[in-house]
């Protein structure tokens, strides 16, 4: 129970290639083995500070071809080749072979699992937190495009005393599907209170053989291809088109066949037909005619005698007496102040006038 694979040596001869290409017979094989062992270790001692990714070796009797994999080529060159001619004479003395060195530059270092881990185990020893240090890694790789990330961190996690393992996932990691391209990652933190285990799994999507992707270009059968294609804005068929149909108005309804469009009603609605029955034709809409409204002679009559009134009280009468009583303002004479009626408001300013002057 609980034994593990590793995700890269479970590949070998479907997806991925050996990391060593030699083929000796079985006496050989043990000296042949522990130099691949002795060159690795070398190199990954001398330029651990150089984000090593991988180290693959193809060699014969007489020749050893190395090819470096790494994400800051400049220091593993040094200035103008220095580091690796350097290389070159300290393998040949190990060896006695002529030997050949490949450097190879990493683009996307969020991608390649040993150097998320490297880069988390820094973290750790340069005492960040292993939660913010796992999240950040997680989503970086997210973001350059990985279908999935699976992190993990044994040990004593914060200082603890009691050793604990904790990750953190998004996407998809299928450790079974063979065909899905995973690189796995381990590196080894050195902390103060003891080592850490980081583990990084990485899927950058699926590798199908030749001669597949034509098939898998013209349809799409499974639910999962469905869902994604769905939520992307492709086309939908099968059940997962029904699912739509329910909000959109598909053209399928679980297999059921096409869905007919109605035409679109014209004014309100029509009551079913029966036999023998004509259809009437609708009368063509006509635009509404104000009514007119004739004013009758009684009416107009009324209409006069009133006005007259009004404009009788509104005038005042002139007589004539009208001359008369401008002559006196024509002499220069004052005119007579007419009397003027007391207003009942007035009255009781008037007591309390004298009331004052009574008191005073």
């Amino acid at each position: 129970m609980g034994q593990k694979v590793h995700p890269g040596g479970m590949r070998v001869g479907v997806i991925h290639d050996w990391k060593s290409n030699w083929y000796t017979g079985t006496k050989e094989f043990p000296a042949a083995l522990l130099e691949d062992i002795k060159i690795r270790e070398h190199i990954y001692n001398k330029l651990s500070h150089a984000g090593l990714s991988d180290v693959l070796i193809r060699k014969d009797k007489q020749r050893i071809t190395i090819d470096i994999y790494t994400a800051r080529p400049g220091i593993v060159i040094g200035k103008s080749g220095a580091e690796v001619d350097a290389l070159r004479k300290e393998i040949h003395g190990m060896t006695h072979k002529n030997v050949h060195i490949n450097i190879n530059e990493i683009k996307r270092p969020e991608l390649d699992a040993k150097l998320v881990a490297q880069s988390i185990a820094e973290q750790l020893q340069n005492r960040v937190s292993f939660r913010r240090a796992m999240k950040r890694s997680l989503a970086s790789a997210m973001r350059s495009g990985a279908h999935g990330v699976k992190v993990q961190c044994g040990g004593r996690l914060g200082g603890t005393e009691m050793s604990r393992s904790e990750s953190y996932s998004e996407g998809r990691v299928p450790l079974h599907t063979i065909r899905a391209d995973i690189d796995y990652g381990f590196v080894e933190a050195k902390t103060t209170f003891g080592r850490i285990g980081v583990k990084v799994w990485i899927n950058k999507g699926e590798i199908m053989p030749e001669g597949f992707e034509s098939v898998a270009q013209q349809k799409e059968t499974r639910l999962g291809d469905q869902d994604t294609a769905r939520r992307l804005g492709g086309r939908t068929e099968g059940l997962s088109a029904s699912r739509e149909s329910g909000r959109t108005r598909a053209a399928d309804r679980e297999g059921l066949g096409p869905v007919q469009k109605r035409r679109p009603k014209r004014g309100a609605r029509r009551r079913p037909r029966t036999e023998g029955e004509s259809t009437p034709r609708e009368p063509a809409e006509q635009p509404e005619a104000e009514p007119k409204v004739e004013a009758s002679p009684v009416a107009e009559a009324e209409t006069t005698e009133v006005e007259s009134k009004v404009e009788e009280a509104v005038q005042p009468p002139v007589s004539d007496s009208a001359p008369a009583k401008a002559a006196p303002e024509e002499a220069g004479e004052p005119p007579a102040e007419a009397p003027v009626a007391e207003s009942p408001e007035k009255k009781p300013r008037k007591k309390k006038a004298k009331k004052d002057e009574e008191g005073g």
